[in-house]
């Protein structure tokens, strides 16, 4: 079938105008040159398309049919061209994955600094956890993802970006408790049946667990939070303790005023955060650059955590 686009073009305009005449002005051609057109068109698609009249012309069944297609193809091919001329202008899109216990805390310095460092940049964001990221990424769904390293997947690339070290997070009176009781404070020194960790999936508990030196059935210990705000909330409460990234650290504090926290003196346990891609996927400067700026965003929350004078992050 050898229709063109160009031939669609003037059928749709036919139909809207419903005059040769008038659908010749539209298109900024001759009456003879549309009319030769909707005959080759006709030609291709074995039937007549438009029954002529005197004064107008009636679209035939054939005619709604192949109008209802042609505005489909033009409306996909109005979007590609588009799209070529984005491209031709520089524009760029990026789709980023990032892990739950990443996403609140980093997401929106790092849009701002997108934002401002292009303005026609089209960021699709999906936050969700390492596994379901990982396989979007596999897909092609995803152009990068943040995520806690090693993620050990096939085909992958990881780009170490920053250490988010781990708090011990409780009540003050918890906490106060503790430390009476435990001079040393050491993450596997923490009793199972206090420590409260993310529901299994999330891979801040696969961390936690591997830090305090305990496995999934160990005794008592409570993995039924959906989220860290959750968490937060319930071991300020006083139920139990938990142990907070410092990326989150500020914000939980916020959240949660009877938050406190305590770092751990020796030797502080902490996770790497990551940029991760495909090792098929082209690259240029744009995914050091943007690497660069996680970096960036990362250590300035990190950092103001580490340097805090808040008296509920005690060192």
């Amino acid at each position: 079938m050898a229709f063109t686009i160009r031939q669609l073009t003037y059928f749709k305009a036919l139909a809207e105008q419903r005059n040769f005449g008038r659908a010749a002005e539209a298109c900024n051609i001759s009456q003879p040159a549309l009319s030769v057109q909707i005959k080759t068109l006709e030609s291709e698609m074995g039937g007549e398309l438009v029954e002529r009249r005197a004064r107008d012309v009636l679209l035939t069944p054939l005619g709604r049919e192949v109008l209802a297609l042609s505005l489909e193809v033009l409306g996909a091919t109005e979007q590609l061209e588009r799209l070529s001329r984005e491209r031709s202008g520089s524009r760029r899109s990026l789709s980023l994955g990032l892990i739950p216990t990443i996403a609140p805390y980093l997401l929106p310095g790092v849009l701002a600094a997108l934002r401002a460092g292009d303005l026609s940049l089209a960021v699709q964001v999906r936050e969700a956890r390492t596994e379901q990221l990982l396989a979007s990424l596999v897909a092609g769904e995803l152009d990068v993802a943040v995520v806690a390293l090693p993620v050990d997947t096939s085909g992958l690339i990881e780009t170490p970006l920053f250490q988010d070290r781990f708090l011990l997070a409780g009540s003050e009176a918890r906490l106060t408790r503790f430390e009476t009781d435990s001079p040393m404070l050491k993450p596997e020194t923490l009793e199972p049946s206090q420590l409260m960790l993310l529901e299994d999936g999330h891979c801040l508990t696969d961390q936690a667990l591997e830090v305090c030196g305990k496995d999934r059935n160990s005794a008592g210990i409570n993995m039924g939070a959906s989220s860290l705000g959750t968490l937060s909330r319930l071991v300020a409460a006083g139920f139990g303790y938990t142990l907070m990234p410092e990326l989150a650290a500020r914000d939980e504090c916020i959240a949660a005023p009877g938050l406190c926290l305590r770092r751990f003196p020796e030797d502080e346990p902490s996770r790497t955060i990551g940029l991760v891609r495909r090792d098929s996927m082209p690259v240029d400067s744009w995914f050091d650059e943007l690497a660069e700026l996680i970096r960036a965003e990362g250590n300035k929350i990190v950092n103001s955590s580490r340097q805090s004078e808040n008296p509920r992050i005690a060192v």
